[in-house]
């Protein structure tokens, strides 16, 4: 990618620069023969001034001698032509005398204007002494165009030496650039490359590159992170789940193999232990049943009346209290309806009216009261049983996370993942005078959007 990025910026600098340079360094070379002719055709009319003094109005030759003095002095050479082509003065260098030169002064003495030539270095240029159409003769200059191709090779050295740069610098900048872009992204594959492997500690670099490629390492970084809490959790639910089914299943065979040996009288007792363990076993597949539906739902929030649902469940679980001596009770003082999965409140009441009533012995307290706060509504269980030691507290929404619960372990961990993915919040805390009180905040229907 590096080597496709260079060469693609470097030949469209090249296009460019010689697209720039090249009509550039033609009009400057055009512009010096211009100047230089014209320089030379200046020349030529002043000492075509002074010839037709002396051969035209028969004054003396000092003014035309002097320009040919100051002519040869400048380094060109001059020659005064008559009429009939005979030379009338000349400067010591002998090229405005050559051929050509006589040549271009017997076509001016016609009356035309020839084009200057250009012969071994040097220019040509013409003038009449005179009148355009009768001329009384020609004044041929010679000069050397050594000057005017050092200038032009001056100039085309200087366009050729900014081109160069420019190029060299176009292909530093590309390469800088293209490792800027290049390099996250190989570090990007990288990273995926081992990840695939199975390391999934391994992150992408995101403080390098463009801004598109950052965002792409974080999601990337992201995505790496939910995998490896999703793996890990795996292999926690798998370990968690292997210990808590070794011990009602060795129970279960020792009281079987009990069974299959014992005396016909305690058979039954024997058969009822077994069938306990059975149930254990049961619920706690159920419970783990739970746990992951509760994981893998996106609930579509709709709105739900607690006060609704709070006198619903208590109707349900009023027989059950009855029969265990506990007083259920609750109270209601909410402003509106609150933003959850349908069907997710009625399964957290039922999990913490389940706990509760497990945990508070008879002529015990469970209370459901539901009052609204900042932007929320607020749900408390409160009851008056043993409670939890904070140490407990603190690991009761993790899956098994209280090794001395009568149940499952897992009835927090489903309540705290259906809370949680609602955008609720939910906190254990101790009731005054002994017990637990599980805080609910649930966020108010309108303060949320149905995606």
């Amino acid at each position: 990618m590096t080597r496709r990025i260079v060469l693609a910026l470097l030949a469209l600098t090249v296009v460019l620069v010689a697209a720039a340079a090249v009509p550039l360094g033609l009009s400057i070379t055009q512009r010096e023969h211009l100047a230089f002719r014209d320089k030379a055709q200046a020349a030529t009319r002043v000492i075509a001034a002074s010839a037709e003094e002396y051969l035209s109005d028969r004054a003396p030759a000092d003014a035309m001698n002097a320009d040919l003095s100051d002519v040869a002095k400048a380094g060109d050479c001059a020659a005064v032509y008559e009429a009939n082509g005979r030379l009338v003065a000349a400067t010591p260098c002998q090229a405005a005398q050559a051929p050509e030169a006589r040549e271009l002064a017997a076509e001016t003495l016609t009356g035309r204007e020839p084009e200057p030539p250009e012969t071994d270095g040097r220019l040509l240029a013409a003038e009449p002494v005179g009148t355009f159409r009768q001329p009384d003769g020609a004044v041929v200059l010679a000069r050397s165009a050594a000057p005017l191709n050092t200038r032009i090779a001056v100039t085309w050295a200087w366009i050729g030496l900014v081109a160069v740069t420019g190029i060299a610098a176009s292909a530093l900048v590309s390469v800088r650039l293209a490792r800027w872009v290049n390099r996250p992204l190989t570090t990007l594959d990288t990273a995926a490359h081992r990840l695939g492997e199975g390391r999934l500690g391994e992150r992408a670099v995101v403080d390098s590159g463009p801004p598109e490629v950052r965002r792409l390492a974080a999601t990337f970084n992201t995505m790496a992170a939910r995998t490896e809490n999703l793996i890990h959790g795996h292999q926690a639910v798998i370990a968690d789940v292997s210990h808590q089914l070794r011990t009602p299943l060795a129970a279960l065979r020792l009281r079987l193999d009990l069974l299959a040996t014992a005396a016909p009288e305690s058979a039954p007792e024997l058969l009822t232990s077994a069938q306990e363990e059975v149930a254990r076993l049961s619920r706690l597949v159920d419970g783990l049943l739970a746990v992951a539906r509760a994981e893998q739902t996106v609930p579509r929030p709709v709105p739900v009346r607690v006060d609704e649902i709070v006198a619903d469940r208590i109707t349900a679980w009023e027989p059950v209290a009855q029969e265990r001596g506990i007083h259920l009770t609750s109270s209601s003082r909410t402003a509106g309806p609150v933003a959850l999965g349908k069907g997710d409140l009625e399964q957290v009441l039922d999990n913490l009216l389940a706990n509760a009533l497990d945990a508070v012995p008879d002529g015990g307290t469970v209370t459901i009261d539901s009052t609204s706060v900042a932007g929320a509504v607020r749900v408390r269980v409160v009851d008056d049983g043993p409670g939890m030691t904070p140490e407990a507290r603190a690991v009761a929404f993790h899956r098994f996370g209280n090794p001395k619960a009568r149940g499952s372990g897992l009835g927090l961990a489903i309540v705290h993942r259906l809370i949680t993915v609602n955008g609720g919040t939910i906190a254990l805390e101790e009731t005054p005078g002994g017990g637990l009180t599980v805080v609910l905040d649930l966020p108010l229907w309108h303060d949320r959007r149905t995606p």
